[in-house]
């Protein structure tokens, strides 16, 4: 059983003010794992005013001196990423391979990323009109990240913060607090000035509110529901500051008839089942042209029959659990709904798999036949299920892509590059994958409409964390 009662504020372990607790689970499980305290506002408070003196001096520094602190964090990163897959592991349920993988190995991708950025960032730009261009730290910056790709959201967060020169207070999902611990004292080992990094444990509402209410945070960045960024858009209204938030998705996935459709339909079945679905630019929508349609459904009954739903703790390219009951009982109701409204169980439905009766496993579920207006087609399910649908032409096709709240993601398979230019001309997402093949490390993440504002990753992720001035050339 672990204990996680201090939080890291100006570059020590302290006692929190707040006397709550909650309980840490294992979702494979459904077993106490650990103990959390819980934050509250004073707890914000105090690392808030660690966070603000610390950028006095810390905003100072040269573009080299913050390059080889984060040469340094990648060092300890790389030699921790197994602890940080194995937290991961035991307390989101992603299973070990992909945890190691693809979870914990993001921090290393992200963060040669961001130092690729800021090494070609241009510390003095000339503009056109001849003026000064210079950037700056934005200042203190709160963050909150989720618990679905814990060290993925933290990564793209506190490098860019610790990049610019700014300092930040993070709070991690309240649910996957192990992994955070140990990204902290990564941090720490790498030799990060005191109160340039504080990490605060708490839920939304009171330590999420207290850090977006607060006068001298400079920027909040979220991600997790749209809902939830709403609310801090609205907390943090009051006070001016910047806002980014990565939110969710309900992304298409675009199989046209010249493809490869064996390759595409199972890759594209596989992605959606990926983490068990638990991704916010998981291309749940498959939308099929109708001359292969009923191959298509052949090849994803096929596809999804086969995915197999296994222990996280051992390796293997299988699906874990969902993270929680809350997750479990949303998932079911919404597979439910699709039943209700007429939908095809190709594969899965209700309930747990055989043998998985002790977690929050599901049943890996594809429907078919699907309309528009269906629920399992409008709202992000968040659970290994996916809706599949014909359109007859490329038109239709867009239109249906485009028929969503959302727009973070969106997929397109095709053999033809002249069509992959123009669809994706229309398309109305932040990040397009096109027959397997999407974004890199380095590249903008982020979405349209209800999945967000702004961009993590690279450059452009940079920028967020900074102030513009400009001013003249200097003349007598």
């Amino acid at each position: 059983m672990k204990t996680l009662d201090t939080f890291y504020i100006d570059g020590a372990w302290v006692a929190p003010n707040a006397t709550t607790s909650m309980p840490v689970m294992n979702p494979a499980t459904n077993g106490q794992i650990g103990t959390l305290s819980m934050g509250d506002a004073r707890d914000v408070d105090r690392a808030v005013a660690a966070a603000k003196e610390a950028f006095k001096s810390f905003s100072k520094t040269s573009k080299a001196e913050r390059l080889a602190l984060l040469e340094r964090l990648r060092e300890v990163t790389h030699r921790r990423i197994d602890d940080l897959a194995q937290a991961i592991s035991l307390e989101m349920g992603a299973p070990i391979t992909m945890a190691r993988d693809d979870q914990a190995g993001c921090a290393i991708g992200h963060l040669d990323g961001f130092i690729d950025a800021l090494k070609a960032q241009d510390d003095h730009e000339t503009l056109p009109n001849g003026d000064i261009l210079t950037r700056e730290p934005i200042g203190v910056c709160g963050l909150i990240t989720p618990w679905n790709w814990p060290i993925n959201q933290i990564a793209l967060k506190v490098i860019p913060a610790l990049a610019s020169g700014s300092t930040c207070v993070l709070k991690p999902s309240e649910h996957t607090p192990l992994s955070a611990k140990i990204y902290a004292e990564i941090v720490h080992e790498a030799g990060y000035p005191a109160g340039v990094f504080n990490l605060v444990y708490g839920d939304g509402p009171t330590v999420g509110a207290a850090l977006s209410r607060h006068p001298d945070v400079a920027m909040m960045s979220f991600t997790g529901s749209t809902r939830a960024g709403a609310l801090v858009s609205k907390d943090a209204a009051d006070t001016v500051k910047r806002v980014t938030l990565e939110l969710g998705g309900k992304s298409p996935n675009l199989v046209f008839a010249d493809c490869d459709l064996e390759t595409r339909i199972a890759e594209g079945v596989a992605t959606c089942f990926y983490n068990t679905g638990q991704s916010c630019d998981a291309p749940t929508r498959m939308l099929v042209e109708r001359s292969v349609y009923d191959r298509a459904l052949a090849l994803a009954e096929a596809a999804g029959a086969a995915q197999t739903v296994g222990d996280p703790a051992q390796d293997g390219d299988h699906i874990g659990p969902l993270f929680d009951q809350i997750q479990y009982d949303r998932v079911q109701s919404l597979i439910q709904a699709g039943i209700n409204e007429g939908a095809r169980v190709l594969v899965g439905g209700l309930g747990k798999p055989e043998g998985f009766e002790q977690g929050w496993y599901v049943r890996p579920t594809i429907f078919a036949d699907v309309t528009a207006d269906m629920r399992i087609t409008r709202e992000e399910i968040f659970g290994p299920v996916l809706v599949i649908m014909p359109f007859e032409d490329e038109d239709e096709a867009i239109r249906l892509a485009n028929d969503t709240d959302y727009g973070l993601a969106a997929y397109l398979q095709t053999g033809s590059e002249d069509r992959a230019l123009r669809v994706v001309a229309h398309l109305r997402a932040g990040g397009i994958h096109i027959n397997g093949r999407g974004a890199g490390y380095g590249a903008p993440f982020g979405g349209y409409k209800h999945s967000g504002n702004g961009r993590e990753g690279g450059v452009f992720g940079l920028e967020d964390y900074q102030e513009i001035k400009v001013r003249p050339p200097f003349s007598v």
